[in-house]
C-alpha cells in the first residue's frame, strides 16, 4: 500500500502542472473560437473541410461524449459524412491537455508522433466517410439568438463582454466545467496507472504477453471495451510500457481507446446506420494498428531495438 501511494503521488506531481497548463489553453480555445466559424467550413465537399474538422477536433477541449452532440448538429445542418467522421476521430483521440501530459510523461517523440498520427487518421477517416453513399440531413438553420431579430437593442448585449469577462469565462471552463467533465476519468486513469506500477504479478503478465504482437491485439480489444479519456490514458499506457508492453501497442491503445466509447457506437448506429458503423470501426482498427506498428518500426530503425 505504501508503494502504491508513493507511485500515485509521483504521477500526480509529474502530471498536474502539465494538466493545469493544458486546461488553461483549452479554456482559451473554448472561449475564443466561435461555433459558427466551425460550422461554416464543414458543409462543403473536398479534402479541405476534412482537414479543417480534423485540426479543429485536435484543438477542441472536448471528450468523446462531448463531441457527439456537436457531430449530430453538424449532420442536421447538412455537413458531409467525411468531416463528421474525421471530427469524431480527432476530437477525442487527443487534446491540448493530453499532449501536455504526454510530453511530460512519455516524452517529445511519443507526443509528436501522436499529434501527427491523429491528424493522419482524421483525414483518412474523412476520405473514407466521403466515399460512403450518404445524404446529409439538411435542416432549417436557426439564428444563434432569436431575440436579436426581435429586439433592436438586444444585439448590444452580445458586444458587452469585455476582455476580463472573457478571461473569467475561459478560466471557469478550464478549471470548473472541464474538470467536472473529465475529472473522474483523470483520477481513475492515474489510480489505474499506479495500480499497474504497484501490482507486480500484473507487471509480470505484461512483460510475458504484451511485449510482442499480442500486445496489439490486447490494445485493440481493451481500447474498444474500456473507454479511456485521451488525457487519463497517458499515465496508464506509460505504466504498461514501463512494465514491458510493446510501445507500438501503447500507441495503438492511446489512439483507439478514447475514440470508441459506447456512446459513439450507439450514436453512429442510430444516426448513420449499421454500414457506416462497421466501416468506421473496421477502418479505425486498421488505422490505429498501422500507427502502432509504424511507431515500433520507427523505434527499431532509429534505436536498433528488436521488433
Amino acid at each position: 500500500m505504501q508503494n502504491f501511494i508513493h507511485i500515485f503521488l509521483h504521477y500526480c506531481i509529474e502530471i498536474l502542472p502539465a494538466l493545469a497548463a493544458g486546461f488553461f489553453i483549452s479554456g482559451l480555445v473554448h472561449e475564443l473560437i466561435p461555433e459558427d466559424l466551425v460550422e461554416r467550413h464543414l458543409g462543403s465537399g473536398g479534402i479541405r473541410p476534412i482537414f479543417y474538422s480534423t485540426v479543429i477536433g485536435v484543438l477542441l477541449p472536448v471528450c468523446c461524449w462531448g463531441s457527439l452532440p456537436i457531430a449530430v448538429s453538424f449532420y442536421k445542418k447538412g455537413a458531409r459524412l467525411g468531416p463528421i467522421l474525421a471530427f469524431l476521430v480527432a476530437t477525442p483521440a487527443t487534446s491540448v491537455s493530453a499532449l501536455f501530459v504526454s510530453y511530460s510523461v512519455l516524452g517529445p517523440l511519443f507526443t509528436v508522433y501522436i499529434f501527427f498520427a491523429v491528424i493522419a487518421m482524421g483525414v483518412t477517416m474523412g476520405l473514407i466517410g466521403n466515399s460512403i453513399k450518404y445524404a446529409p440531413k439538411g435542416g432549417v438553420k436557426e439564428t444563434a439568438c432569436p431575440h436579436c431579430s426581435l429586439e433592436d437593442g438586444h444585439m448590444g448585449e452580445h458586444k458587452r463582454t469585455d476582455l476580463l469577462g472573457r478571461m473569467i469565462s475561459a478560466l471557469r471552463y478550464a478549471y470548473i466545467e472541464l474538470p467536472k467533465e473529465i475529472g473522474l476519468e483523470l483520477a481513475v486513469g492515474i489510480l489505474l496507472a499506479a495500480f499497474v506500477g504497484t501490482f507486480v504479478p500484473l507487471g509480470k503478465t505484461i512483460r510475458s504477453y504484451l511485449g510482442g504482437w499480442f500486445g496489439y491485439l490486447f490494445a485493440v480489444v481493451f481500447g474498444i471495451v474500456m473507454y479511456l479519456c485521451s488525457t487519463a490514458s497517458v499515465p496508464l499506457v506509460d505504466s504498461m510500457i514501463r512494465q514491458g508492453m510493446n510501445p507500438g501497442a501503447g500507441i495503438t491503445l492511446l489512439l483507439i481507446g478514447p475514440v470508441t466509447s459506447y456512446g459513439t457506437i450507439l450514436v453512429l448506429r442510430k444516426e448513420f446506420g449499421l454500414k457506416t458503423l462497421v466501416i468506421f470501426l473496421s477502418s479505425l482498427i486498421v488505422l490505429t494498428l498501422s500507427a502502432g506498428v509504424g511507431f515500433q518500426l520507427m523505434l527499431r530503425l532509429s534505436q536498433a531495438q528488436p521488433f
